[in-house]
């Protein structure tokens, strides 16, 4: 996924992944690679807040006049679906599929994606926030369309996988989700969207409560950013006592996005003492995020 984002330098990730466009990026297809105390959590949350915003300015202003779909259905939707829940050891965002196929709104969210003239998007956030919701909305129409579903690899075969398929249209054009993911979303040059794009499996990044926008893209990747690099049952664990990083396969499904593991962990995890060796091998959990 390849692209820069406006007044970078608000993350961990700025000075690395604002900049350059990144050519002869890997194409594996998802499918291929198949309480804290209140106290604790203020400062966990106060910590967050100045990384976020050590330039003050948690929206990006110049968007907020953004040409961009009204979203405003599908946060509803969102909203009303998916709620925070532990299933099968994983701690993650649980989407309600029975609810959004039963919703009369969201053949309509579907179509506005499907016709939205892309041409009216001038801005890098404006495209890369538009096409991120779009990867997410093609995936929950998908297993809305096939429900109940346990597996979306289920939908597919190893001769003709899901994510080679087209299984939708985005603005104007017959979509596969690998197409979306490797040949627009990854072209914008910033791993995060990694953490952005989610392909329906308790393993993957959380689908957020909200679209994304142009206005507010810095804080809703540099959020989804931190948020999967603590998360110890998908993302990142730490084990002391063998002093090692224990790491999600979409580190490794994505190396050439990330450059190096190790350093890009550390951007957000910095008590992690050194000499830890970093392995890719927390299991990835295929089961539907959802029911």
């Amino acid at each position: 996924m390849q692209a820069q984002l406006s007044n970078a330098n608000f993350s961990p990730d700025a000075q690395n992944e604002s900049g350059s466009k990144r050519s002869g990026a890997k194409t594996t297809s998802r499918f291929q690679r198949s309480r804290l105390r209140r106290g604790g959590v203020f400062l966990m949350a106060a910590a967050f807040s100045w990384a976020v915003f050590a330039d003050g300015a948690p929206f990006d202003r110049t968007e907020l006049s953004a040409a961009e779909p009204d979203w405003s259905t599908y946060d509803a939707i969102l909203k009303k679906n998916v709620a925070r829940r532990t299933v099968a050891g994983v701690k993650g965002n649980f989407v309600n599929y029975a609810g959004i196929k039963a919703d009369a709104r969201w053949p309509g969210v579907v179509r506005m994606v499907a016709n939205y003239n892309a041409a009216k998007l001038s801005t890098r956030n404006e495209k890369l926030a538009f096409y991120i919701n779009a990867y997410n909305v093609l995936v929950i129409d998908l297993i809305v369309r096939n429900h109940p579903v346990a597996d979306i690899n289920k939908l597919g075969s190893d001769a003709s996988p899901i994510w080679k398929r087209s299984v939708g249209k985005v603005a104007g054009r017959s979509m596969s989700l690998d197409g979306l993911e490797n040949g627009i979303v990854r072209p914008f040059g910033d791993a995060r969207i990694h953490f952005a794009l989610n392909c329906g499996a308790l393993s993957c990044p959380d689908l957020r409560r909200e679209a994304y926008t142009a206005a507010k893209l810095r804080k809703q990747l540099a959020e989804q950013a931190w948020a999967f690099t603590h998360n110890a049952s998908k993302g990142i664990r730490v084990d002391d006592a063998t002093k090692t990083v224990h790491l999600s396969k979409i580190f490794e499904w994505f190396e050439k996005d990330f450059k190096d593991a190790e350093t890009y962990v550390r951007r957000y995890r910095k008590k992690i003492p050194a000499g830890y060796a970093f392995k890719t091998d927390i299991e990835y959990n295929w089961r539907l995020n959802g029911r």
